[in-house]
C-alpha cells in the first residue's frame, strides 16, 4: 500500500493485475459464450470496467480458433486508428506480427474526396494488399467497418477475422449489425450497440493473441 500521504491504495502492479482479473471473473457472467472466448471476454471487461458488456458480445463460433491460427501464421493486424495499434501488446504476438494503421498515410485525404467518404473509410482502401488472412480490428469508425464490408462484398481479399468495435451514436450499432448479418462467412467478434472503442478493439486482439497472460505473470 502507498502511504506517503493521507491516501492508501494498492500500488504493486502485479497485485493490481491479479486482483483486477479476480474481480472481473467474479462479476462477469460467461455462460452464454463458448469457452474459447472466455479469456477474451474477461480482457474486454478489464479494459472498460463494465461486466455488463458481455451480454452484448456476438461472435461467430470459430473466431477464436481462426484468429489464433492467423496470428500464429504471422498474419498482420490492420487497425482503423493509431489508438488501437498502440494498445496491442507487441510482446504477446506470436510471430512479431506487423500492426498496420493507414489513417495517417498522405494519400488518405485525396482518397476520401474521391470516394466521398470519411478518412477512416478511405484508409481502408489502402489495406487491399494486406487483407488476405489478416486480423482486422476496428475500434473507432463505423464508416471504416461499413466500407470494409462493401469492399469485401465486391471481391476484395478476405481477412481471417474481423473484430468490430466501432463506438458512437451515428452508425456504430448499425455497422456492427451489418457485420453480424454479413453472408460472406467471415469470422467476427463484435459488441452490439453504441459501446465500443479503441481500448476494446485492442483488448480483443490481446485476448485472442495471448489470453490472460498478465493475470498469470503480471
Amino acid at each position: 500500500m502507498a502511504g506517503s500521504g493521507k491516501r492508501t491504495y494498492v500500488s504493486d502492479p502485479t497485485q493490481i493485475y491479479r486482483d483486477s482479473f479476480k474481480i472481473v471473473r467474479r462479476e462477469t457472467q460467461l455462460d452464454h459464450l463458448p469457452e474459447s472466448l472466455h479469456k477474451t471476454a474477461i480482457r474486454l471487461v478489464h479494459a472498460c470496467g463494465m461486466p455488463e458488456i458481455v451480454k452484448d458480445l456476438e461472435a461467430s463460433p470459430d473466431v477464436a480458433q481462426r484468429a489464433a491460427a492467423a496470428l500464429a501464421a504471422g498474419a498482420p493486424i490492420l487497425t482503423d486508428v493509431e489508438m488501437v495499434a498502440h494498445g496491442v501488446i507487441r510482446r504477446h504476438l506470436p510471430k512479431e506480427n506487423k500492426v498496420l494503421c493507414t489513417l495517417s498515410d498522405p494519400r488518405v485525404p485525396e482518397l476520401a474526396e474521391r470516394i466521398c467518404n470519411t478518412r477512416s473509410a478511405a484508409a481502408v482502401e489502402l489495406w487491399k494488399d494486406h487483407l488476405e488472412g489478416a486480423v482486422v480490428a476496428i475500434g473507432n469508425a463505423p464508416t471504416a467497418l461499413f466500407h470494409l464490408l462493401d469492399l469485401l462484398e465486391e471481391g476484395w481479399p478476405k481477412p481471417a477475422v474481423i473484430l468490430g468495435f466501432p463506438v458512437g451514436f451515428v452508425g456504430a450499432s448499425e455497422s456492427k449489425q451489418a457485420l453480424i448479418e454479413q453472408e460472406m462467412g467471415l469470422p467476427f467478434l463484435t459488441l452490439k450497440g453504441r459501446k465500443g472503442g479503441s481500448a476494446l478493439a485492442a483488448a480483443a486482439v490481446n485476448g485472442l493473441a495471448a489470453g490472460l497472460r498478465e493475470e498469470e505473470d503480471g
